[in-house]
């Protein structure tokens, strides 16, 4: 009886315990990792590090000085060698080591085993980066940070880069318009569209850059952050009458540029090389980034002369697609479907889109029309996006690579404030003053200003 009761008064602490760390595990992973599954994966690691490396076939053959001291030394068997491991680096999502690739491996063959490793050591994944010839990092991540995210808080955007969303890997995604200067959005009603583009506004609403919408919903998505933008245009009609604007505004940088250079003006475009960036700082035009809001009510028609419309809008949009970087003019195009059934141009409209994020989509050709011709692996991972985690999607760009991401939640009311408080760094384009939005003057309150929180995405 008496070993009974001591049992039990030894058993209810270690069952609460136990049971305190499932409920952090499941309901706080970020406070479960720190105290728990850091140190556990750590000795994991420490104490498994060879044998893993050998089962996942990650050994190579010793070298024969090696050899001979180990058989001159002692009567051990010669065993092969893993490669050699840096110091195991602590985050607050994971872990980080650097590894040293031996004679004749390369990072392949670790991307190839991630999945064995994850296992082994009882992680949630395992992403394999190359350091520089001949060094891998193997960065483990604990647990889903894609389920509720929380963006770092080191993470600060520069010109023209704007972190957006977070990546599976626990690092930011950066939207980076001087590497990829147009891309396409796409995502079904109530995916997370909205939310991104949402950050990509209040994100650059800070900046030196010209932000110009069309939003053939009646401005309903646009219209909140009318006193940072430049031009809005709510329907087809203005958008029609606002790209020849733009078109017009490209080829005058393009004057400046060649005049700079002391080229003839009669010179074609497509012989230019050089861009707005080099020129001198009081000389270089503002950037300016078109958003485009259900791209597909552009292509739209129901008369023949709706028709003669949209081809001219489709005919300048591919234009500012493919001559607009040089330029500093920049596309962000969203849709929740893109493809050749919209009409001519379509297709040529997206080979021009360099960057690709598919949000959750209602159908597999719809992610096809925005991963499928960039990388195919990459459609079935944006096909089984459940509703239930609005922001997830899957990024990618015209090199293959592709990643799955979440955006924070941000409210729309958030952004708009952002965006009146920033309406003084809207710059004055005297081409685009016609369609600047008309907006209500209101008092600047005295109240500190409004700032891009580190949100979570439930």
């Amino acid at each position: 009886m008496s070993d009974l009761t001591t049992l039990l008064e030894v058993g209810g602490p270690v069952a609460a315990l136990g049971g305190g760390a499932a409920y952090a595990r499941a309901k706080h992973p970020a406070a479960y990792w720190s105290t728990v599954g850091l140190p556990v994966s750590t000795v994991r690691l420490l104490s498994s590090y060879g044998s893993v490396m050998e089962a996942c076939g990650l050994t190579v053959t010793p070298s024969r000085l090696r050899v001979l001291a180990v058989k001159a030394m002692t009567q051990r068997e010669v065993r092969p060698v893993p490669p050699r491991r840096g110091l195991i680096r602590p985050t607050t999502t994971g872990l980080r080591i650097r590894l040293r690739l031996a004679p004749g491996q390369e990072p392949a063959d670790f991307a190839a085993s991630a999945e064995r490793l994850r296992h082994a050591w009882g992680v949630h994944a395992v992403y394999v980066t190359t350091v520089k010839p001949g060094a891998v990092e193997l960065r483990l991540v604990g647990y889903d940070v894609l389920r509720r995210v929380r963006m770092p808080r080191k993470v600060v955007g520069d010109f023209l880069k704007v972190p957006v969303a977070l990546g599976e890997d626990a690092t930011p995604f950066v939207r980076d318009y001087r590497t990829i200067p147009h891309q396409l959005t796409l995502g079904a009603t109530l995916s997370g569209k909205s939310m991104y583009l949402r950050h990509l506004i209040a994100g650059l609403a800070s900046q030196p850059v010209a932000l110009v919408g069309i939003d053939c919903k009646r401005g309903v998505e646009l219209a909140p952050f009318a006193p940072r933008l430049s031009a809005l245009a709510t329907d087809p009609e203005q958008a029609a009458e606002l790209l020849p604007v733009l078109v017009k505004e490209m080829e005058d940088r393009y004057d400046l540029i060649k005049a700079r250079q002391g080229i003839a003006p009669g010179t074609p475009d497509e012989e230019i090389t050089s861009d707005i960036w080099g020129l001198p700082e009081h000389e270089r035009p503002v950037p300016v980034v078109l958003f485009v809001d259900e791209v597909a009510e552009l292509f739209m028609v129901a008369t023949r002369k709706d028709e003669e419309r949209r081809d001219e809008m489709v005919t300048q949009l591919i234009r500012l697609a493919q001559l607009g970087r040089a330029a500093g003019m920049y596309l962000e195009v969203c849709g929740q479907r893109f493809g050749a059934e919209l009409g001519k141009g379509a297709t040529m409209l997206r080979a021009q889109l360099t960057g690709r994020v598919c949000h959750r989509v209602n159908d597999e050709a719809s992610a096809k029309m925005a991963l499928g011709d960039i990388a195919p692996e990459a459609v079935m991972a944006a096909c089984s996006i459940a509703p239930e985690r609005p922001g997830l999607a899957v990024a990618g760009d015209t090199s293959g690579g592709w990643s799955r991401i979440r955006t924070p939640y941000l409210s729309l009311g958030d952004a708009a404030e952002i965006c009146r408080r920033s309406a003084k760094l809207a710059p004055d384009l005297p081409a685009l003053k016609p369609f600047r939005p008309d907006v209500p003057v209101r008092p600047v309150e005295s109240a500190p200003p409004v700032v891009l929180p580190h949100p979570a995405t439930d």
